[in-house]
């Protein structure tokens, strides 16, 4: 057994310097780092992204054994289409496999999946995919996973804005009448709220077009941990320093 298994397997519960009402209720990941995790080691980038799904097996995991309701895994942007064509199609397979390789124990552990952004435009295997992994996964009552997968903070900001100028131009809604609150039920998050906490792995100081509204208060952790190397341990850091923080959503204290 190798030194980080060791660790893992101390962790299979909520670490004890952990404060279980003070979790996160909902987590968001940028995943960053599989590309540079491979050059590294002078393997082939598709071999950074075989490993970084092998982490995101083991943190959804890790959250759903440690009680966090909901996690939100930005897994590929609507600017990643730039990227060379082999490497895009290598991901959508691999996409496509893990949807495959999971869903039992999705099932078993009674977690539901979703995914957000413009699905329309994904291969139609890895659609289908999609379609048959939400269906079984509906009734589920457990964590919320969700995958954010040709996403678009900017472009999903328009496509609310764009839904709500439908119901002014037909006369079904008053300009007057638009606040935070009806915009936000327009938005991919609707059923799952605002993150409480971003993690963005490989030491990047940006948050890449993701959540743009839903971030507006959200702690944020970076860590210069590439995202293949994300594991347990990282995970209990990076809560760890979540609940070091003062939460004070522009008040102050009294």
């Amino acid at each position: 057994m190798t030194a980080k298994q060791i660790i893992d397997n101390t962790l299979k519960t909520l670490p004890s310097d952990l404060d279980p009402q003070k979790l996160p209720r909902h987590v968001a990941v940028i995943m960053d780092g599989n590309g540079r995790w491979a050059q590294r080691r002078g393997l082939p980038r598709i071999m950074g992204h075989n490993r970084g799904g092998d982490t995101v097996r083991e943190l959804v995991r890790c959250c759903d054994d440690w009680g966090i309701q909901a996690l939100t895994l930005y897994s590929f942007s609507t600017e990643n289409w730039k990227r060379p064509a082999q490497e895009v199609k290598v991901i959508m397979t691999l996409l496509e496999y893990l949807l495959q390789r999971e869903l039992p124990e999705l099932m078993e552990r009674k977690i539901r999946l979703d995914f957000m952004g413009g699905l329309q435009d994904l291969p139609p295997s890895v659609q289908q995919q999609i379609d048959r992994s939400r269906a079984a996964t509906a009734e589920n009552q457990g964590m919320r996973l969700t995958v954010a997968t040709n996403y678009g903070g900017r472009q999903e900001i328009v496509e609310a804005c764009q839904a709500l100028a439908v119901q002014v131009q037909q006369g079904n809604l008053n300009p007057e009448d638009i606040d935070q609150a009806l915009f936000e039920r327009h938005l991919y998050t609707v059923n799952i709220g605002d993150p409480d906490l971003l993690i963005r792995t490989s030491g990047e100081m940006r948050i890449s077009n993701f959540l743009l509204w839903q971030l507006a208060y959200s702690e944020i952790y970076i860590t210069d941990t590439l995202w293949p190397d994300f594991d347990r341990a990282e995970m209990h850091r990076a809560l760890w320093e979540f609940q070091k923080r003062d939460r004070r959503f522009g008040k102050v204290k009294s």
